[in-house]
């Protein structure tokens, strides 16, 4: 799914581009590469929620290039700081024998109010640009208003939306969600649950019983998706790795990245758990997501075009 928008992944980081970013070009630029110049840049990339220690591993990288390379210019120290931060990024290829069985079932997590049921609809609506037939899963049974959003977001979308009562199994939904989506040729599945605190264990065991359920079926290829809200900063960094280390997470989805400042929690999500960022949530209509791109990301933060 590479349907890239550069426009708008730059609208989405415009906060923290102009916050912090547009100052590294200019820290740069107005000084020597000395002692102060580090100093200087530790903190804006520090105060843009890069966190502490990607930072310096980051600083570290660009450090030994400049070095290396006898690389003194201001404007070549930020390309390489920017093909720094691009290789942080970058996530490994799944295996080559990894095979995805259709319907691809994709299991939406995260703790209350990250934007789960908006994202999981901006998903499908990627999807159903892919010319992909989508079904939904509500499985977010202890809020009723839970159980009619998706169903509006479904009635938009012109996708079915597989849905019990208030207070059902939300594994029983999952099994009806992934039956459902196979009986009708559907390519993916994607099943809302229920916003969870990290720190709550019983609700954590619920959420494995949902993977243990669909794990059963014949030849399923299951995806568990985070949702991460990019306003909390850090703290939406101390949930991902409670969720990681609970479940096996195959990536996350960062939404309302256009409503902070602190966008470089993208770098410490990717470095710190090693977990890949998938989306971007770039607003509120359904066509505010973009999958996300390390190169575009970047070139976004700076404002420019990377160099090749």
């Amino acid at each position: 799914m590479n349907k890239l928008r550069p426009e708008k992944m730059a609208s989405a980081v415009n906060k923290t581009r102009e916050a912090w970013f547009s100052r590294v070009k200019i820290l740069f630029r107005s000084s020597n590469l000395d002692d102060h110049l580090w100093e200087e840049l530790e903190e804006l990339m520090i105060m843009s929620d890069i966190g502490v220690a990607t930072t310096q591993k980051l600083l570290l990288g660009l450090k030994k290039c400049l070095r290396e390379q006898k690389i003194s210019a201001p404007d070549q120290a930020i390309e390489v700081l920017k093909h720094e931060m691009v290789g942080l990024l970058v996530s490994p290829p799944p295996p080559k024998d990894q095979e995805i069985r259709r319907p691809l079932v994709i299991l939406m997590v995260g703790v209350n109010g990250s934007g789960k049921t908006t994202s999981a609809a901006k998903i499908a609506h990627l999807y159903k640009g892919l010319g992909k037939k989508v079904v939904l899963g509500a499985a977010d049974t202890f809020r009723a208003a839970a159980i009619e959003q998706l169903q509006i977001w479904g009635s938009r979308l012109e996708v079915d939306v597989i849905a019990h009562t208030q207070g059902a199994d939300p594994g029983a939904v999952a099994f009806d969600t992934f039956q459902a989506a196979r009986s009708r040729g559907a390519d993916v599945a994607i099943i809302d649950t229920a916003g969870r605190l990290h720190t709550k264990s019983n609700l954590m065991e619920e959420i494995k019983k949902v993977q243990r359920v669909l794990a059963r079926q014949e030849k399923v290829t299951q995806r568990v998706l985070l949702t991460l809200d990019a306003t909390t900063g850090q703290n939406g960094l101390y949930q991902a790795r409670a969720f990681t280390e609970a479940l096996r997470c195959d990536g996350s989805i960062l939404s309302k990245l256009d409503g902070t400042s602190k966008g470089g929690i993208v770098l410490a999500i990717a470095d710190e758990l090693k977990l890949p960022v998938l989306y971007v949530g770039t607003g509120e209509r359904l066509d505010d997501i973009v999958p996300f791109d390390p190169r575009s990301f970047v070139d976004a933060l700076f404002g420019e075009q990377l160099e090749h």
